[in-house]
């Protein structure tokens, strides 16, 4: 390079330096602050995002657990286990990219500001995780970039699309330098706004961003029902859900928002009180927005609250759009003078017209031809003043509506346009148009609040046409008839036999049979809590997935059901009981469920993500298997957790852990699993414990040393897609491995001579030739996991593996749906297999060929898109079972 280029290159260097010092300067002060909701102008409505920002969980979506080597057998149904759930402010620490799926109002958008702060500071802040410190954040939200028909934009038209003032200072290249150098974080926000139509276009352009910047980090945001599973596994983004709002963390924000506001004495603790001793009040506080307006509503009516959802948004409407600025006298200072009524008229057409047209934003032409036509309708609000005057207004004193960039309108959040826009869709009686759009996850919440607004008749009409599409759409029943089931929290006036009719098909859905029909049952919260039955009759697949019900609902609403389960308490209904502890109070759930949990003896670990709930269990004594979820100290393990007695410990989340010299005191300790404990890579000192098996689903990538001196470990398990180790140093004496992504030197996996069971489905890439022919070694092994794409790579090899006996199937992506397991590839390899589990095997499934097995007895399903008889399972013959999870529903 010549010294005319050094210095050319020194000169964009320190133009690129200089513009980033600004920039970060922009990105701390712009997303540095919150809205506070409902607080009089008088007191700030903003609060530092450093004092208001809650760290939320997440919970890897879809997570399930399949029966391993180590299960009871193939007649206990798939066995769900908790995932550990992971801080969202650790999430780039974990995976490079994420798509996190949320509910409205439940911190997405919050978690993007902080990160995007987290990112503009040249070093991490005490106690926080090193990613994204230093890196560049480019804040991208969908609803201002897919407003117009332009293609979204490319990298050096990030600034002026999101509106950032020092677009035109950015110097030439820039943006691409920096990603090219892997040094950007893209937080691209609301794939839910963007019209369903522009979904792939905009998925398309995200692909085209990886592809050509591969080593930034992405983290996009969505509703939960916006995209389906998988959408961007093809891209390596791993898939999250945002947590409800534990009962703790409640507490928490309750006492920052009084901090925050500068509350009166008093207020704080009688919120604390209530909250939990409402079932309507703790229903509601589930997520960050609802309870800013709790919280905003205890404080402005003196400590008294509305009930239910719909009272509680008409209370913070009133707040919002009459009463503080007619206490503050803000009206009076200007010639624009409108009631509530008239306000919320206007504000109900801009709304609907938003939900009609499946946009977010709207430009000012359209604003203003919305409110023109309007204003025909209203001629004493027109004569106030002209629709640019009157928008200004809207914009400036309704505290609901917003300006995001010059020449735009949109609503402070989703939540109210949704709420005004649904109002606006009952008085135009638009029931069919509500109806017909029912299988869009833009107008579920819609639709809920259409059935609030709505008289009793009209209620009628809308639930009844929700019934209809339901059992007239075998495909999208259950959404119909659940969202019918929904919509009862909000219809307090109703017919009876209108009732009767959506519960009873709400009912044919109950009990639940799987983890996902749990999730989506419990999302609907206390209402379907007098539906759910047993456990009296029900079969494992169904008591479990009825006590994950009622426990991710959580609250006292659905104690006496759990405690039914209690008294007869099974292995698989007793996981769900014990990952749920911070669901509740602690002492009450402790006592009726946490004890009779312990007693049991059953082989499930309790979740401690508390100091209180470690106190309850170290005196209730009696446990040899504990999971502590958290940043709990070497000092907290060795003082609360006996000695003598402990054999199975698990630590999630834990960054205060940064060796395992402590292990060492716990004598009996047999098995160790370290999930998401970044300090932790070395396990070597680990040798000579009385460890046999270690897991590390770590969620980081990595290395994994030190495993070479753990000669008395037998079982391994590194299943995780990010990490690494090196097969030719795992210890001899292994019997059973989990192998992660990364895994190197697979062909040296021979010297395993004692290995019993091999999991590699996580691997990245499929064996190479010689690594199969190293499998295919192994004489002790019985058991194989592997995927579809690992099963098409073996059979090009024309190796065989008939000591395997036991063969566990996933589809490409590990989480995903197969394009049809390969029955005859699986025939020509393993002819003497016993037992086939294939989880989400694909429409592409015929289960003929496995006929031709002798051995076979079992086959297991989980999930299937069709059902055994669309597979051809009867060419199986009677002498083998076939088995699916969830069982087909009549």
């Amino acid at each position: 390079m010549t010294r005319q280029e050094l210095a050319e290159q020194d000169r964009t260097f320190e133009q690129d330096r200089k513009f980033e010092q600004r920039y970060a300067r922009y990105v701390t002060d712009r997303h540095s602050r919150l809205t506070i909701y409902g607080v009089d102008l008088g007191v700030s409505r903003e609060w530092p995002l450093r004092d208001a920002y809650l760290t939320l969980e997440a919970v890897p979506a879809g997570e399930f657990a399949p029966p391993g080597p180590s299960a009871a057998g193939p007649d206990e149904p798939a066995a769900w286990t908790p995932a550990p759930a992971r801080r969202v402010d650790t999430l780039l620490t974990a995976d490079r990219r994420v798509l996190l799926r949320g509910a409205a109002g439940s911190g997405k958008t919050t978690l993007g500001q902080w990160l995007a702060v987290s990112a503009a500071q040249p070093e991490p802040g005490e106690g926080a995780p090193a990613e994204p410190a230093g890196l560049v954040p480019f804040v991208l939200p969908l609803r201002s970039l897919t407003r117009a028909a332009a293609p979204l934009p490319l990298p050096q038209d990030f600034l002026p699309a999101a509106g950032c003032p020092l677009a035109a200072g950015q110097p030439d290249g820039w943006a691409d330098r920096v990603l090219a150098a892997g040094r950007g974080l893209l937080l691209v926000d609301g794939v839910d706004e963007v019209p369903e139509a522009e979904r792939d276009r905009t998925r398309q352009w995200l692909r085209d961003l990886v592809t050509a910047y591969p080593d930034n980090r992405f983290v996009v945001t969505s509703r939960p029902s916006a995209v389906g599973d998988g959408w961007l596994r093809a891209e390596g983004f791993a898939e999250l859900s945002l947590a409800p709002m534990s009962p703790r963390d409640v507490a928490r924000f309750i006492s920052r928002w009084h901090a925050a506001a500068q509350a009166e004495p008093g207020l704080e603790e009688a919120l604390l009180d209530a909250v939990p001793a409402s079932q309507d009040l703790a229903r509601l506080a589930t997520n960050p927005l609802m309870s800013g307006l709790i919280c905003a509503l205890h404080r402005e009516r003196r400590g008294h609250l509305p009930r239910g959802r719909k009272a509680l948004y008409d209370a913070a409407l009133s707040m919002l759009l009459e009463r503080r600025d007619r206490e503050r006298d803000v009206a009076a200072r200007g010639s624009i003078d409108l009631d509530e009524e008239s306000v919320r008229e206007l504000l109900q057409k801009l709304a609907y017209w938003l939900i009609r047209n499946g946009r977010a934003e709207m430009d000012h032409a359209e604003a203003h031809d919305v409110l023109g036509r309007a204003l025909k309708l209203m001629p004493r609000v027109a004569e106030q003043g002209p629709v640019e005057s009157l928008l200004r207004f809207l914009l400036e004193r309704s505290g609901l509506l917003r300006e995001p960039v010059p020449g735009t309108v949109d609503f402070l959040h989703r939540t109210f346009q949704d709420y005004l826009g649904a109002a606006e869709a009952v008085e135009e009686r638009d029931f069919d148009l509500l109806i017909d759009n029912a299988h869009l996850d833009q107008w579920e919440d819609v639709l809920r609040m259409a059935v609030a607004h709505a008289r009793a008749r009209e209620r009628a009409t809308l639930l009844r046409g929700l019934l209809a599409r339901g059992d007239a759409d075998p495909r999208r029943r259950a959404r119909f008839h659940l969202l019918a089931m929904a919509c009862l929290e909000h219809a307090t006036q109703l017919d009876p036999e209108v009732r009767t009719e959506v519960e009873q098909r709400a009912a044919s859905l109950i009990p639940p049979r799987s983890v996902d029909e749990a999730e989506v049952l419990a999302d609907l919260g206390p209402v379907v809590l007098p539906l759910l039955p047993g456990p009296e009759g029900l079969h494992n697949d169904e008591a479990q997935a009825v006590a994950l019900t009622a426990a991710r609902i959580g609250g006292d609403a659905a104690l006496p059901l759990l405690t039914r389960y209690c008294a007869e308490l099974r292995p698989v209904t007793a996981l769900p009981l014990a990952d749920s502890w911070h669901r509740f109070d602690t002492v009450t759930y402790g006592e009726r469920v946490i004890r009779p949990v312990l007693r049991s003896g059953f082989d499930v670990s309790i979740i401690v993500s508390s100091r209180e709930e470690l106190d309850f269990i170290r005196q209730a004594g009696d446990y040899r298997s504990l999971t502590l979820d958290g940043d709990f100290s070497e000092q907290d393990l060795i003082a609360a957790l006996p000695h003598d007695k402990l054999e199975d410990l698990s630590l999630w989340n834990n960054r205060c852990i940064n060796g395992l010299g402590f292990v060492r005191r716990f004598r009996r300790l047999n098995q160790l699993q370290l999930a998401v404990c970044p300090g932790v890579r070395d396990v070597s000192p680990l040798a000579g414990t009385s460890v046999t098996r270690l897991m590390m689903p770590t969620y980081e990538s990595g290395e994994v040393t030190g495993l070479t001196a753990l000669t008395d470990l037998r079982q391994l398990s590194i299943q995780n897609e990010q990490s690494s180790c090196d097969v030719s140093a795992l210890p001899s004496g292994l019997t059973w491995v989990r192998l992660p992504g990364a895994a190197r030197r697979l062909e040296e996996i021979g010297h395993l001579t004692e290995l019993d069971s091999l999991s590699m489905h996580f691997l990245a890439e499929p064996p190479t030739p010689a690594a199969w022919q190293a499998i295919a070694s192994l004489d002790k092994l019985s058991y194989l996991c592997v995927n579809q794409a690992q099963l098409r790579s073996l059979h090009a090899t024309g190796l065989a593996l008939p000591q395997v006996e036991r063969l566990q199937v996933f589809p490409d992506g590990v989480r995903g749906q197969g394009d049809g397991l390969p029955a005859a590839e699986v025939a020509g390899a393993f002819p003497g297999i016993e037992w086939l589990y294939a989880a989400r095997p694909g429409p592409g499934t015929d289960l003929t060929p496995l006929a031709e097995l002798p051995a076979l007895r079992r086959v297991d399903l989980y999930q299937p898109v069709q059902s055994a008889r669309d597979m051809r399972a009867d060419a199986l013959g009677p002498e083998v079972e076939v088995s699916i999870t969830p069982r087909p529903r009549e």
